[in-house]
């Protein structure tokens, strides 16, 4: 049975795993380094969803890599260029010749006699098991279901004639002109559709239980292309993103720290744009600013669409389907050609894999990370998790900056195991992102890692706590259980698999 040995092994190969990868093969050039990816090609999220308008819901200079700048005007970037962006970044740098395709990672399993990873994979193509061993292992995986999406059941669903899809599984086929369509959602995912279909449907309703806060920013960051004229382009991009990591930041504190005075604002925003003809009860959610996300869309595109009438939003509960459409609890039918669920997204953790320590499972939901990035109780396991409140990279920058300083006090003392350890009993029964109240972190949120009550157990989601944590504060720590290396350690030299 063939081992595909590797110092360090990276599980995904979208935006966090490109990143990641770029970091550690710059500053540790000579270690073996490979990345296992499900999917046929580089790009992750940006590669699954295909839907009509996919954008990123985050601007650019913020969420690109802070060591490769976005090279565009353009705030937020359609799903095409961002997956364009990732794959052109890992052939820059020397990363995708080290991805390998077509491999679901089931298992992993951590032999403290080897001192190893021990990784199983199902390389989907063929039908083949294959297995991989490493001293390192990365997740780079999200935190979602990329084999399917949040679809609940719909009464009479089945007497629908006409087509139902979900958005993560857009036919490429579908052709909507002239149609009638309905999106049940209200969502960054329903915000984005409603705009990029309204000019060819014939009429497209957005179909919401309750509002969720929509805001328009530009589409062109005009003020940056008018400094890169003066200066450096570089220096401008910098420039930028520093500004829209400082303003995002603010933002999000102003409105945890005076929720009701940002709601006044953003809804006098939405008001100004929707026009008088549009209800503001559409856009007046219960709840407060970022207990959910918030939606961005560029140039208010998805409010021009309902001020021109081509499209529509309805607030109210589904009674059933029917064979032309929706009946609503209030009586009223929306008729329908295609019925689109923009209803959300299934949390899964590490692809679905299982983790275990000599046999024995250890779920990710029932330890607490340490710093936001390594599990406790796994030995040399890493977990990259980004940010929710503001541009997901940046966090995942941070993570592999720590890991690679990581690396870099563990070979300088000649260590060859690190596992964080609890002693102080700081886990609580939240999970990490308990203060979201979106409907599908509320659902699945114990398949989560557990919040701890304090430093470093206590997940901030506060880029300005985490740079210091991560960057500044020492590597050693007594929370950190450091193994010598031993002279028999596992020195496999590393092999390829064809992808």
């Amino acid at each position: 049975m063939s081992n595909h040995h590797y110092d360090t092994l990276i599980i995904g190969a979208g935006l966090s795993g490109i990143g990641t990868a770029c970091h550690m093969t710059e500053e540790f050039p000579g270690r073996s380094l490979a990345i296992l990816e499900r999917r046929k090609c580089i790009g992750g999220t940006w590669d699954l969803f295909r839907y009509p308008g996919i954008r990123s819901d985050s601007d650019m200079l913020s969420y690109g890599y802070k060591f490769r700048l976005w090279d565009s005007s353009k705030i937020l970037a359609d799903g095409a260029s961002l997956r364009r962006y990732i794959q052109d970044t890992a052939a820059e740098y020397g990363i995708a010749d080290k991805v390998h395709y077509g491999l679901k990672i089931t298992g992993a399993n951590w032999s403290s006699q080897q001192r190893l990873w021990q990784v199983t994979a199902l390389h989907e193509p063929s039908g083949e098991i294959k297995h991989y061993s490493c001293n390192y292992l990365v997740c780079c995986t999200g935190y979602y279901n990329h084999d399917e999406g949040f679809l609940p059941e719909f009464p009479g669903e089945e007497n629908f004639k006409g087509i139902r899809i979900h958005p993560q599984h857009w036919p490429e086929d579908l052709n909507y002109k002239g149609k009638k369509v309905v999106v049940i959602g209200s969502g960054a995912t329903a915000a984005t559709l409603i705009p990029a279909m309204a000019d060819t449907a014939g009429h497209i309703t957005m179909l919401q239980r309750s509002p969720s806060y929509v805001y328009s920013l530009p589409s062109v960051d005009k003020l940056t292309t008018a400094l890169a004229r003066i200066m450096p382009a570089s220096w401008a991009k910098g420039l930028a993103r520093k500004r829209n990591i400082l303003m995002y930041r603010a933002a999000y504190i102003a409105c945890r720290q005076w929720p009701r005075l940002m709601r006044s604002i953003i809804l006098s925003h939405v008001r100004k744009q929707v026009g008088p003809n549009v209800d503001m009860r559409h856009f007046t959610p219960k709840y407060m600013p970022w207990d959910e996300r918030l939606c961005a869309v560029p140039d208010g595109d998805l409010f021009k669409s309902l001020r021109s009438g081509k499209a529509s939003v309805e607030t109210d509960h589904i009674e059933r389907f029917t064979e032309k459409g929706i009946l609503l609890k209030s009586g009223k039918e929306l008729e329908a050609d295609i019925i689109i669920a923009a209803t959300g997204l299934k949390l899964q953790i590490l692809g679905g894999m299982t983790l275990s320590i000599d046999g024995t499972p250890y779920p990710v939901g029932e330890q607490m990370t340490y710093k936001g990035v390594l599990l406790e109780n796994l030995p040399n396991l890493a977990w990259i998790f980004g940010y929710t409140n503001i541009s997901w990279t940046l966090k995942v920058s941070l993570a592999a900056k720590y890991l690679c300083r990581l690396f870099r006090h563990m070979e300088k003392n000649n260590f060859d195991v690190v596992t964080p350890y609890d002693h102080e009993h700081n886990a609580l029964n939240d999970g990490i992102m308990n203060s979201m109240k979106s409907g599908y972190i509320q659902r699945d949120q114990h398949f989560l890692p557990r919040q701890g009550k304090s430093y470093p157990w206590h997940v901030f989601m506060h880029y300005g706590r985490d740079k210091k944590m991560l960057l500044k504060d020492a590597v050693e720590d007594s929370r950190l259980e450091f193994l010598p290396a031993r002279q028999d350690a596992y020195k496999a030299q590393p092999s390829r698999v064809a992808g």
